[in-house]
């Protein structure tokens, strides 16, 4: 069976919350994710199988003119190795690229060996290092990039940006 990406609703909170708390050692809390889908322009979706789509996973997103963040993605422990976070980090690239970013930034705890994989198959590169970042425990997050394809085909350009400083 085929899963789907759709955007975020207020039902889903507690799966996500319940994803977020299982997946992270310093998880955010369901205000964050309440404040997501109160009006702010974050990309906020949510993955799973039809028909009664229990949230699998979700990704959230946000950009800024030609820049973008990944600020999480997240799939549930007996959903994993299904290739669903590569699912919606592609969508997500997808849908940046659509907005006219041209680079994505993201952080990833030096130790996560599975996300550095996951995001060095789409084609992000480690660019800097934020030192003592992480809590619980405390750890260095690698800061990775990648250079999205122009919708119109342009080449690429390099982007000074905030993870650049």
């Amino acid at each position: 069976m085929t899963a789907l990406l759709r955007p975020a609703v207020e039902s889903d909170l507690n799966q996500i919350v319940l994803i977020e708390r299982a997946s992270f050692a310093d998880p955010w809390t369901e205000e964050s994710f309440r404040r997501l889908l109160g009006g702010h322009p974050a990309i906020f979706h949510v993955i799973g199988y039809p028909p009664d789509f229990r949230v699998a996973g979700y990704v959230i997103a946000f950009s800024v003119g030609e820049e973008a963040e990944l600020l999480n993605v997240a799939v549930e422990r007996e959903f994993r190795g299904k290739g669903l976070a590569g699912q919606m980090l592609d969508a997500v690239l997808f849908e940046l690229a659509g907005r006219g970013v041209r680079t994505a930034f993201l952080e990833v705890r030096e130790s996560n060996a599975a996300a550095r994989a996951l995001y060095g198959s789409r084609g992000f590169t480690e660019i800097g290092r934020r030192r003592n970042y992480y809590r619980r425990p405390v750890e260095d997050a690698l800061v990775m990039r990648r250079i999205l394809e122009a919708a119109e085909g342009d080449e690429e350009r390099s982007a000074s940006s905030f993870a650049d400083r």
